[in-house]
Parts: structure tokens; sequence; C-alpha cells
């Protein structure tokens, strides 16, 4: 499937998060949702902004936005690296990329390379508590976030150029519908 573009029918999905908890995008309804697609769990960019979505949280749900992740990775990975951030909101495991092939997720070794020779998001990354070289063996899927409106149709589809690229905060936080 190709990508997703601004008023498309967001593709339906039945999943269980890395805690086994079943997740339904139909469950979601009158709800705004940002949907955030990530590398492996143990990606150390995909970690810095997990971590901001956690910080940013409150502020999402007093403005009606529900979060749901997703990673390329198993529940076990989750669970040993990403889920030890215990986020208040769902991580889904999705290691066979289901759910990446219906939204249209693109892997990129130009966009590995073109993150790599940032050296002030090396620095940051190598630096921060979620560096890890194990994510060297991740894929080079690129990240992309999607904010669904009320109605299930995509509001705005955003794909990454970089593993560290995702729709910026106060993007979100502006969103009206």
């Amino acid at each position: 499937m190709g990508k997703l573009n601004k008023a498309d029918a967001a593709p339906d999905f039945t999943s269980e998060d890395y805690l086994g908890n079943v997740i339904n995008l139909k469950d979601y309804q009158s709800d705004k949702i940002l949907l955030s697609f990530f590398r492996g769990a143990t990606c150390p960019f995909c970690n810095l902004r997990l971590n901001q979505l956690i910080k940013k949280y409150p502020e999402f749900k007093r403005l009606g936005i529900k979060v749901i992740t997703i990673f390329a990775s198993s529940k076990e990975e989750i669970s040993a690296y990403a889920g030890q951030q215990k986020a208040p909101f769902a991580i889904i495991a999705d290691p066979t990329q289901e759910m990446y092939k219906m939204y249209g997720m693109e892997k990129s070794y130009f966009g590995m390379f073109r993150t790599m020779i940032n050296p002030l998001k090396m620095l940051k990354v190598m630096f921060s508590s979620y560096f890890n070289i194990k994510s060297i063996k991740d894929r080079p899927i690129i990240p992309a976030d999607f904010l669904i409106d009320q109605d299930k149709k995509i509001y705005l589809a955003y794909y990454g150029k970089n593993f560290g690229d995702h729709i910026p905060i106060q993007d979100i936080l502006e969103w009206k519908k």
C-alpha cells in the first residue's frame, strides 16, 4: 500500500499492545488519535521521542488526543527497552510490520545516512540514556506520525525523512477540529 494522505480513511487494525491489551482503532470512536510508528524498541531516536510523548501526555489528554505507538519489535524487546519508560498509552508490537505496510511506511538507507551525518542529533542520542548499540541491527524504517480525526480520517500524515524526524509536538498540540 502507498502513502496515506489527508482525508484518507485511517486503515483499521486490531492488535495487542506489549502488555497484552487488545487495541482496536474502532474502539476510539469520537477520539482524536496520534498514531506514531517507530523503528525498533532499542532505537535511541525512538526512545527519545517516546520520552517526549510521555512528558506531553497530560497535555494531549487534556486536549482529548489519544496516543498509540507502534514498534517493529517483539513484545519481549519492547518490554526490555521502550517499555521501561512506562508510557501511559498503548505501545503495540508489530515485528512482522503488517501495520507498517497498511500505513505506507518506508525503509531507507539514505534516511539512515541522513541521520548519521547530523552531528547534533548523533551527539544528543549518543549521550542520552537511550543509546544502545543493539539498535544498529534494526531495520532502516523511517518513522511516521498520523493525526486521525474523530471520523477516522487522516487529518495529517507526516512521513519522516530520517530516524529522528517526527511531527513537531507543537503541531500536535495546536491540532484543532
